[in-house]
């Protein structure tokens, strides 16, 4: 209560204001729905850009390609095919004698399709082990402290920064029978047409594209080991090989593994370099390679086996992020309890 002054008794506490009535907050802006309404933008355009057409992918693996039917010699309109596009690319094989996926017929993809898998994994294993392991190299030269560093990782990043159709015609020359690669070496090879070489020639140049990218990822994981822990080592005696080995590789397997993770995902996609540089040369026909193929033949045939390609590449990517992310978990986890 106040007395007649206007002091107000310091026992008795004011009234609490009366309850607004009228107003109206909206959930979007508040509390849980505020997330959604900043992530909405980003969710529709993906779903526009990257939805939209897998949907229609989906869609048309499912559909006959319109053309001559083969029994009547009239044009017929495409319609259901339930799985038949499917069991074109996973189950028929080719078996001719000849051999060769390039002589089969259109009917029977089986073999071309089973063929680009076992290249383009060839490609994938073979380049990642060999761009990871002489990028960890590079990536340690760069880290020292020496005269001209900048003007070296300059220097290294110039294979990465060409492009990369540049990079196929270019090797391409060098690779023919009367190039460079040939003359240095002093053999006679046709590395465009044979089956091994023509294959070791991409991955040469792939190896020579990438390295770099690898290098640059690995570079920054070195940079943030710190310099204490090292001189430590070197204080207890360590070898340089035992700083390597119980310092370096440990605390940069997190990097490590995103560069991996990275790689794999991009060589598991390679289209351009063995297409320009061997020119249709079947032993170097990747899976984007038979797709692109195939979409001149039928939209729809080409349709199911992108959708094919894309689950591959789902379930690699998911077995890697699943098995290489719970490694880089568990090494922060060390690392934290290290510390």
């Amino acid at each position: 209560m106040s007395d007649p002054s206007g002091v107000i008794d310091p026992g008795t506490s004011a009234a609490p204001p009366p309850p607004r009535r009228g107003g109206w907050r909206p959930t979007l802006l508040h509390g849980v729905g505020r997330p959604w309404l900043f992530v909405a933008p980003v969710l529709l355009a993906l779903a526009v850009v990257i939805g939209y057409p897998v949907v229609r992918a989906v869609w048309m693996s499912f559909q006959k390609d319109a053309g001559i039917d083969e029994a009547t010699g009239m044009f017929v309109e495409g319609g259901n095919a339930g799985f038949t596009n499917y069991t074109h690319w996973l189950l028929q094989q080719c078996q001719l004698p000849t051999g060769g996926v390039e002589s089969c017929p259109t009917g029977n993809l089986g073999s071309q399709f089973w063929a680009a898998i076992v290249v383009t994994l060839l490609f994938t294993v073979v380049t990642v082990a060999l761009e990871a392991t002489i990028g960890l190299g590079m990536a340690m030269i760069m880290g020292k402290t020496f005269r001209g560093r900048a003007l070296l990782r300059a220097a290294v990043l110039i294979p990465w920064a060409i492009p990369t159709a540049v990079t196929a015609r270019l090797w391409e020359f060098m690779f023919q029978y009367d190039g460079v690669v040939n003359r240095v070496l002093g053999t006679h090879i046709l590395w465009q047409t044979d089956p091994t070489w023509s294959r070791v020639a991409v991955i040469v140049a792939d190896v020579w594209k990438t390295t770099p990218f690898m290098a640059l990822l690995i570079l920054a994981g070195l940079q943030v080991i710190p310099g204490d822990v090292y001189e430590a080592a070197r204080v207890d005696g360590a070898s340089a090989w035992q700083r390597f080995t119980q310092i370096t590789l440990p605390l940069l397997r997190p990097a490590l593994l995103v560069a991996v993770l990275f790689r794999t995902m991009d060589a598991l996609r390679l289209y351009d370099l063995p297409a320009i540089m061997t020119q249709g040369n079947p032993d170097t026909r990747t899976i984007s390679i038979l797709v692109v193929d195939q979409v001149r033949q039928g939209a729809n045939s080409a349709s199911a086996l992108s959708v094919i390609t894309f689950l591959m590449i789902f379930a690699v990517a998911f077995v890697l992020v699943k098995v290489l992310g719970a490694n880089a978990v568990a090494t922060q986890e060390e690392q934290r309890k290290a510390h």
